[in-house]
C-alpha cells in the first residue's frame, strides 16, 4: 500500500468511504491508504473530502474518504458534499462504514445506497464497544439480507483491517427494494422513465429524490433533463403532493425506517453478561452535568495550565531557548557568521536583530514548537476521549443566548488548536447565521495554540490575578460580540442534536502520529511565514519603513495602549500569524521592555488582534470577501478600543499586577 508514490500511476478503480458522522471512516482511510487524516472521538472531524491510493494485484485503487452523513437527501453541507460525490463519480464502489452500537441508523444509510444501485460492500466498525454494552448485534446473516458484502472490524485497533481490500473487491449491487406504497410507487413508475438511462445512480433513488423534494439536484436536472422532462417530473410531484401531503420525505423515511427496524429485530443481538457502568460511564455523565460539569472543567484547564504552560511554555521553552539557541546555536553562527561573511547586511540577515536564525528560526523553533507540541499532545487526549461533545451539553444553554448551540463549542475549541481549521469545522452547524456567529467568535477572540500557549507562559510571570483578568475579558467579549451578532445577522438557529460517544481511553499510538502529523503541519506552515515575516521587518528596519510604521502608529500603540513603539512591528507580523505576533511579545516581556501592565495590555490586544493571514484567505473562501473585510475592519479597531479601555482602566483604579 502507498500513496503519494502512485501518484503517477493510472487508476484503475474508485472506492467511496460513506457512513454516518463518528462511526470510523477516516481510521479506516487510514487502515487501507497509510495515510493520516484527523481522527477524533467525536462528529463533524472529516468537514471536506480527503483522497488516498492503494496498490491491489498491480491495479491503482483512489479511495475517498467523505464528510459524515445522516442522509444522502441532503439537509447540510456536508450531505450535499457527499451524495455529489456519489453522483460525480459513476462506476466508483461504496465502502459503508457501519457503527455496531447503532446500526440501526446505518441501515437507514445502507437502504438509500441499495436504491442506488452501486456496488458497495458494508463493514461493521467497534464490535469491541458494542460487546463491552452487550449491544452487539448478530451480524452473521447482514451479508445475506442486504445481499452485499459484510465484515466486523475494530479499526483503531486493526482488528479485521487486513480483510477490508478483499471486502472490496467482493462489492456487488443490493437487491433490497423498499416498498413505499401503491401511492408513492405509482409516482416512481412514472418518474423513472423520465431520467436518463445514464443518470449516475439508479433511477429509482434518483425519483425518491426529486419526489421528496430535493432542490439540490436542480443543477444536474438543468445539465441533464430537457425542459419538457422536468416539468412532466413537476406535474408528477405536484399530483402526489396533492394526494399525501408536502411530508413526502417523512413517509419515504418511515417506510426506510419500518424496514430497518424488522432488519434489526430478525438479526437480533450477540448474547452477553449485564454491562457494568464503570468509572468512565459515571465521569461521562458528571461531564455533562450542568453542575458537575463546572468542575470537570476547571479540572481539565487546570491541567493544561500545568501541561502547556507551564512544562510546554516554562521547561521546554528555557531548555529550547536559552540552552539551545541562547547559549549555544546564535552564539556558534555568529562566530561562524563573523567570521567568513564580510558584508555587515548579510551578517545581520542571519544573526541580527531581524536576522533569519536568531528571530525566525528562533521563534518557530525555541518558543513555539514545544508548546504547539505540548497542546497538540493534550488537545489529542480531549479529542480521542470524547469529553468535547460532552462540553458542548453542558455549554448549550449558554450558547443559545448567543444564537447558537452547544455544538459550537467544537469549532470554537478546535479553534485554540488552529483557527484556520476550526473555521473550516464551522460546517458542522446547520444555519449560516450560526456558522457565521462561529467565523466571527474565532477570528475575534480564540487564540491558536501556539498564541495561546505563549500567552500561558507570559502571565505566569505575571501571576494568578493577571491571568483572571485576561481570561475574563476574553470570556465576555466573546459572550458580548456574539450575543449582539445574534441580534444582527439574521437568520434562525437550529435544534441541538449530537451524538454522543463513549467515554474511551486514548490510544498513545494515535496520539503520537496525531501529534507528530500537527507538528509537521506547524512546520510546514507556520515556519515560512515566520521567515516571510522577518525578512519583511528586516527590509522594513533597513528602508526605514519600520521607524514610519512606529510614528504613524504612535498614538495608537503609545498613547492609547500605553505600551512600547517597537510594539508597533510584533503587530505588523501578527497579521502574517499570531502566534509570530505573540512570540515577538514574549521575547519584549524577556528582555524588560515592557511592565506587567504592558504585558497584559498587549495580550489581549493581540488575543482580539485581526484574524491570521491564513485564517483570513479561508473566512474569503467560506463566506466570501464582503464578509471577511468586513469581520477585519470591525475586529481590528475594536482590538485597540479593548486594549485601550483595559489600559486606561488599570492605571486609573490602581490596580496592582
Amino acid at each position: 500500500m502507498s500513496n503519494t508514490s502512485l501518484a503517477q500511476a493510472p487508476i484503475a478503480e474508485k472506492v467511496i468511504l460513506v457512513g454516518n458522522p463518528n462511526v470510523g471512516k477516516s481510521v479506516v482511510f487510514g487502515r487501507l491508504t497509510g495515510r493520516y487524516v484527523n481522527v477524533s472521538n467525536y462528529p463533524g472531524t472529516t468537514v471536506e473530502i480527503t483522497r488516498g491510493e492503494i496498490r491491489d494485484r498491480g491495479r491503482v485503487i483512489e479511495i475517498i474518504d467523505t464528510p459524515g452523513v445522516y442522509s444522502l437527501h441532503p439537509m447540510s453541507e456536508d450531505e450535499r458534499v457527499t451524495r455529489d460525490i456519489l453522483m460525480n463519480e459513476p462506476g466508483a464502489k461504496i465502502l459503508q462504514v457501519c457503527d455496531a452500537k447503532n446500526l440501526r441508523r446505518s441501515l437507514m444509510i445502507t437502504a438509500q445506497l441499495s436504491e442506488m444501485r452501486v456496488p458497495m460492500a458494508v463493514v461493521v466498525n467497534m464490535v469491541d464497544e458494542a460487546r463491552e454494552r452487550g449491544v452487539m448485534p448478530r451480524i452473521d446473516s447482514l451479508g445475506e439480507d442486504v445481499g452485499v458484502p459484510v465484515l466486523g472490524i475494530v479499526a483503531v485497533r486493526g482488528k479485521g483491517t487486513d480483510r477490508l481490500t478483499g471486502l472490496i473487491a467482493g462489492a456487488s449491487v443490493s437487491r433490497v427494494r423498499i416498498d413505499y406504497g401503491e401511492i408513492i410507487e405509482a409516482a416512481i413508475s412514472e418518474m423513472e422513465p423520465l431520467i436518463p438511462e445514464d443518470a449516475p445512480i439508479g433511477r429509482r433513488a434518483l425519483s425518491l429524490m426529486l419526489l421528496s423534494g430535493d432542490d439540490s439536484l436542480a443543477a444536474w436536472l438543468r445539465a441533464s433533463v430537457t425542459e419538457d422532462r422536468v416539468r412532466a417530473m413537476n406535474e408528477i410531484r405536484n399530483r402526489l403532493v396533492a394526494r399525501v401531503g408536502d411530508d413526502v420525505g417523512y413517509i419515504v423515511n418511515q417506510r426506510r425506517a419500518q424496514w430497518t427496524d424488522r432488519l434489526v429485530e430478525r438479526l437480533g443481538i450477540e448474547p452477553s453478561e449485564r454491562p457494568a457502568h464503570g468509572y468512565a460511564q459515571r465521569l461521562g455523565q458528571w461531564a455533562m452535568d450542568p453542575v458537575y460539569g463546572i468542575p470537570v472543567l476547571l479540572g481539565v484547564l487546570l491541567v493544561a495550565y500545568g501541561f502547556v504552560g507551564a512544562f510546554g511554555a516554562g521547561t521546554l521553552v528555557d531548555l529550547l531557548q536559552n540552552r539551545l539557541f541562547g547559549e549555544l546555536v546564535i552564539p556558534a553562527v555568529t562566530r561562524l557568521a563573523d567570521a567568513v561573511i564580510p558584508w555587515e547586511i548579510l551578517r545581520s540577515f542571519l544573526v541580527g536583530p531581524y536576522g533569519v536564525i536568531s528571530m525566525a528560526l528562533s521563534y518557530a523553533v525555541a518558543i513555539v514548537l514545544p508548546i504547539v507540541g505540548t497542546f497538540f499532545f493534550f488537545f489529542g487526549i480531549l479529542e480521542d476521549s470524547g469529553y468535547l461533545p460532552r462540553l458542548a451539553v453542558m455549554v448549550d444553554r449558554l450558547f443559545k443566548r448567543i444564537g447558537c448551540n452547544g455544538k459550537a463549542v467544537l469549532p470554537l475549541v478546535l479553534g485554540l488548536g488552529c483557527d484556520t481549521m476550526a473555521t473550516l469545522t464551522a460546517r458542522i452547524l446547520e444555519s449560516r447565521k450560526e456558522r457565521l456567529i462561529v467565523t466571527l467568535l474565532l477570528a475575534l477572540g480564540i487564540p491558536c495554540s501556539a498564541q495561546l500557549g505563549v500567552i500561558l507562559g507570559m502571565l505566569g510571570g505575571v501571576g494568578l490575578h493577571a491571568a483572571l483578568i485576561w481570561t475574563a475579558i476574553v470570556v465576555g467579549v466573546i459572550i458580548l460580540v456574539g450575543w449582539l451578532a445574534a441580534k444582527v445577522i439574521p437568520g434562525h438557529s437550529s435544534d441541538f442534536i449530537m451524538e454522543i460517544p463513549p467515554i474511551r481511553m486514548p490510544q498513545l499510538g494515535n496520539l503520537a502520529v496525531k501529534t507528530m502529523a500537527r507538528i509537521e503541519w506547524y512546520l510546514r506552515e507556520a515556519v515560512p511565514l515566520f521567515v516571510v515575516g522577518t525578512v519583511i521587518l528586516f527590509v522594513a528596519d533597513r528602508t526605514g519603513a519600520l521607524a514610519f510604521i512606529e510614528r504613524v502608529s504612535q498614538p495608537l500603540i503609545v498613547r492609547l495602549l500605553d505600551l512600547p513603539p517597537s510594539t508597533a512591528g510584533v503587530f505588523l507580523i501578527g497579521f502574517l500569524r499570531r502566534d509570530y505576533g505573540a512570540a515577538g511579545l514574549y521575547r519584549m516581556a524577556q528582555a524588560g521592555l515592557l511592565d506587567h501592565v504592558q504585558v497584559l495590555v498587549s495580550l489581549v490586544t493581540m488575543t482580539l488582534f485581526i484574524p491570521c493571514l491564513a485564517n483570513f484567505l479561508v473566512i474569503i473562501k467560506e463566506h466570501g470577501m464582503k464578509i471577511a473585510v468586513g469581520m477585519a475592519v470591525f475586529i481590528f479597531p475594536f482590538a485597540i478600543l479593548v486594549g485601550a479601555a483595559l489600559n486606561y482602566a488599570i492605571r486609573h483604579l490602581g490596580i496592582v499586577l
